[in-house]
C-alpha cells in the first residue's frame, strides 16, 4: 500500500461542496493510514485521527463509521484502480490473462516493506480479518462486472464469473504463500504470477 492514497475518481459535475467533502474524507483516510502504520491499529484512537486531521470526533462520524472503514477505504480505492486498468483491456485478450496481467502489475507497485506493514496491520485486528472475508466477495463481484463490460457476449457470462472466482482465489493463495515464506523475501507479484501459472497448468 502506498504511503499516500491515490485520489478518488471525481464526477464531472462535482460542485464545490462535493469536492470539499471528498478532500476531507481523503485527508482523514490519509491521516488514519499514517497513524495506523506508525502506532498500530489498536493503539490509534479516533480522537487522535480527528485531531491530526483537524476535525472534531463528531465530524469524523460524518465521513466514517469506524476505524475499520478507513482501512476499507484504502482497499476500495485500490480495487477501483485495478478495475479501471482492467476496463482498458482489449477484448481480443483472453480474460484470465488480462486479469492476471492487471493484478500482477497492480501489486508490483508496492514494495515488500509496504506489503508487510499493511499485512501486519490487517492481522492485528479480529474485526478487520472478519470484514476482509466479505471484501473478497465484493472484489469478485466488481471483477465479474468489469469482465462483462469488456467481453460483452451474454453467452460468456458463466465463464467470466468463473474467471472472477478463480482469479480472487489465485490472489488469496498467492498472498498466503507470500506471507508464509522464509528467508530472503520474494515480491508478492512473483507469487501471484506463479499462482496464475499453476492455475492455468491445472486447467
Amino acid at each position: 500500500m502506498s504511503e499516500t492514497l491515490p485520489p478518488v475518481g471525481i464526477a464531472p459535475a462535482e460542485g464545490l461542496r462535493e469536492r470539499k467533502r471528498r478532500e476531507t474524507r481523503q485527508r482523514i483516510a490519509e491521516v488514519g493510514q499514517r497513524l495506523f502504520l506508525a502506532n498500530g491499529y489498536e493503539s490509534t484512537t479516533l480522537d487522535a485521527i480527528a485531531a491530526e486531521a483537524g476535525i472534531s470526533r463528531r465530524t469524523f462520524f460524518s465521513y466514517f463509521k469506524s476505524k475499520d472503514d478507513i482501512i476499507f477505504f484504502w482497499l476500495d480505492t485500490d480495487r477501483a484502480s485495478l478495475i479501471v486498468s482492467l476496463l482498458k483491456t482489449s477484448p481480443d485478450v483472453p480474460p484470465l490473462d488480462a486479469v492476471r496481467d492487471v493484478m500482477v502489475k497492480h501489486i508490483a507497485r508496492y514494495t515488500t516493506e509496504q506489503m508487510i506493514a499493511i499485512d501486519n496491520l490487517m492481522l492485528s485486528s479480529e474485526s478487520l480479518l472478519a470484514r476482509k472475508q466479505a471484501h473478497y466477495a465484493e472484489q469478485e463481484q466488481a471483477l465479474f462486472k468489469a469482465l462483462c463490460e469488456v467481453w460483452r457476449q451474454p453467452e460468456r457470462r458463466p465463464a467470466l464469473r468463473m474467471v472472477a472466482m478463480v482469479s480472487i482465489g489465485a490472489m488469496r493463495v498467492a498472498l498466503q504463500a507470500w506471507r508464509d515464506q522464509t528467508g530472503q523475501r520474494k515480491p508478492a507479484s512473483k507469487f501471484l504470477r506463479d499462482a496464475f501459472d499453476s492455475l492455468r497448468s491445472e486447467l
